[in-house]
């Protein structure tokens, strides 16, 4: 299942000078499409907003993007939920990395079938790894959704086996980051932690509604740097993602959580009656 639009038109190629392609000069947002409505829609705005901001990309038009959604959506009414992948690039340029005052923005929107998730990741957790690709380090970059994913690529691809469905990312130095598609939070004293995205990573929406979910729980939450040792001596780990939700860690290189705990069900509990909403 699979429906494309490039600037509003159905087809399925764009110009090779284009600088997403060249460059990957753009920005993307991977949504949950659930009964016709996008879950976080506002949130992942904000986030493509900011990171046009920091990159120096027009803005599209809000209203054109959502009308464009709808005609997705029209194509895959009869799918309960789907993914929707938008794209945006600064558009076809000259051969350098300057571009242009004048900047024709390209605007993608794709459909793909919902993953296959089994649903005792949710119930009993999953098992992680650490990856030895890096993260660099760049604020202008820092927590927006860029094009430039090599690091995650790499990293992903360092096994190639059900044994593990995450990877989690650290700096040079050796700060856990957050995972190759995931951010990371980790409970001690049923107080909330989760790494600081300053310098590198990704602010996924999920981990923003997340943090605001613990907060109406009366959990606190805090950003902190995290070495592996610290990560393994929380009292629960759980990864976020705007597709999957919360998936409780259950083994993370020898350490072994024997069950789901009990700050961890209580979001994901809190969730599953904000998506509801």
């Amino acid at each position: 299942m699979k429906s494309i639009l490039i600037n509003g038109e159905v087809k399925s190629t764009i110009r090779v000078l284009d600088r997403g392609l060249q460059y990957g000069d753009g920005l993307f947002e991977t949504m949950a499409m659930r009964n016709g409505k996008i879950h976080l829609w506002d949130a992942h705005w904000e986030r493509l907003t900011y990171g046009c901001k920091q990159l120096s990309i027009p803005l599209p038009d809000k209203e054109l993007i959502e009308n464009e959604i709808d005609l997705i959506c029209d194509e895959n009414k009869e799918q309960e939920k789907f993914i929707i992948k938008l794209i945006v690039t600064r558009g076809e340029g000259d051969r350098g990395y300057r571009f242009s005052n004048v900047q024709n923005v390209t605007r993608i929107l794709t459909s793909h079938s919902w993953p296959d998730y089994p649903n005792v990741y949710q119930t009993e957790g999953v098992v992680v790894r650490y990856c030895e690709t890096t993260l660099s380090e760049n604020k202008k970059l820092a927590g927006i959704k860029h094009l430039n994913r090599l690091e995650q690529v790499l990293a992903r691809n360092e096994w190639d086996t059900d044994e593990f469905q995450e990877g989690l990312m650290l700096t040079l130095s050796g700060d856990v980051v957050d995972g190759t598609m995931s951010n990371i939070f980790a409970v001690k004293d049923n107080t909330i932690f989760t790494p600081g995205l300053t310098l590198c990573g990704v602010a996924g929406v999920m981990r923003k509604t997340v943090i605001n979910l613990s907060k109406k729980l009366g959990v606190s939450v805090y950003e902190k740097t995290f070495t592996k040792v610290e990560l393994e001596q929380a009292d629960e780990l759980f990864l976020t993602n705007s597709l999957f939700g919360i998936w409780p860690i259950k083994i993370i290189a020898k350490t072994r959580f024997t069950k789901v705990g009990e700050v961890t069900k209580k979001l994901q509990d809190e969730l599953v009656k904000f998506r509801c909403k």
